[in-house]
């Protein structure tokens, strides 16, 4: 219920901002009742009567929250915001409200990443509860960018030699292996491990494969029984590193 994501009307995860939930409906008594049930259990809202009256405002990038968008306006459709919505960095999740629900109209909403689509007049409980998950995923999506963006800036301070040795020691390899690879010294591959152990700030070999998880760089996975040195029947199991880095705009969360 509520109390999962609402705590004394703020979010220690959000830069101090308050969940906010965004009503865009073109039907004022909608807006009203939705207004009050959400006020009422401590919820700030913003209400807009249009998709383009929504665009226009200033909405904060950093603070959870969804939109409970109306699918239907004149001349226009809530799939076209919801495509607008989709493009933004940290994309807020949706919850849709209709009175003409169909199959087609679900389905389509639901594959373009919307949390719910409840039909009109809806039940508080079934509103609350698609608003609570809703804000829960984009709090997840926040926290999980920001972690992306901290750990890419320690990326960026390393130098494209320490770069080429994070990612052979993610990958499980020993430091005699990654010198053969890169034809360096054992001793020069200490060095930019230990350089690259500090600017990435692990505390431990765990740590950095899970900051080269977030980054998106091949990291080692457990070989299976019999695999010796990352080979069988003469061929490699090392994956090679990766040079492509997430640019931590991806975010994946669970529906029920």
């Amino acid at each position: 219920m509520m109390d999962t994501w609402l705590t004394n009307g703020k979010d220690e995860g959000a830069d101090g901002g308050s969940p906010t939930v965004f009503i865009v409906d073109d039907d004022c008594s909608v807006r009203t009742a939705l207004d009050c049930l959400l006020r009422s259990v401590g919820v700030r809202v913003r209400s807009f009567g249009s998709p383009d009256e929504f665009l226009k405002s200033k909405i904060p990038d950093e603070v959870p929250g969804c939109i409970v968008l109306d699918v239907r306006f004149p001349g226009q459709s809530g799939f076209h915001l919801q495509n607008e919505i989709n493009r933004m960095e940290f994309p807020i999740p949706i919850v849709f409200l209709t009175g003409y629900a169909d199959t087609r109209m679900t389905v389509k909403a639901m594959k373009a990443g919307a949390i719910d689509f409840l039909n009109k007049p809806f039940r508080e409980e079934d509103m609350l509860d698609a608003i609570a998950q809703a804000i829960n995923c984009h709090r997840a999506r926040l926290s999980t960018a920001k972690n992306v963006k901290r750990v890419r800036a320690r990326y960026d301070l390393l130098t494209p030699r320490e770069r080429e040795v994070f990612a052979y020691v993610a990958t499980g390899m020993l430091n005699k292996q990654i010198a053969e690879e890169l034809d360096i010294s054992e001793y020069t591959v200490k060095i930019h491990r230990k350089n690259a152990m500090e600017k990435m700030e692990a505390a431990n070999i765990v740590d950095l494969i899970r900051q080269a998880t977030t980054l998106g760089l091949a990291v080692h996975a457990a070989q299976p029984e019999g695999m010796a040195n990352g080979t069988a029947n003469g061929a490699s199991n090392r994956d090679k590193p990766s040079s492509a880095v997430s640019n931590g705009t991806e975010y994946d969360c669970t529906f029920e």
